[in-house]
């Protein structure tokens, strides 16, 4: 069981600043990477997006 941290929730403007970082550069990234990052970038973005909300 997991319980919340005390202090202020995560800001979830910091997580989608650090994951749209990992598409910097993706031209230089072999294409059979490109999938992965994508769906790590959209996970990363629907939790932040999702939290905003508390949904």
């Amino acid at each position: 069981m997991s319980y919340p941290l005390p202090g202020p929730p995560p800001n979830p403007a910091d997580a989608i600043e650090g994951v749209l970082e990992r598409l910097d550069g993706l031209e230089n990234v072999p294409l059979d990477e490109h999938v992965a990052r994508f769906d790590a970038v959209h996970a990363t973005l629907t939790d932040a997006l999702s939290s905003i909300d508390k949904v």
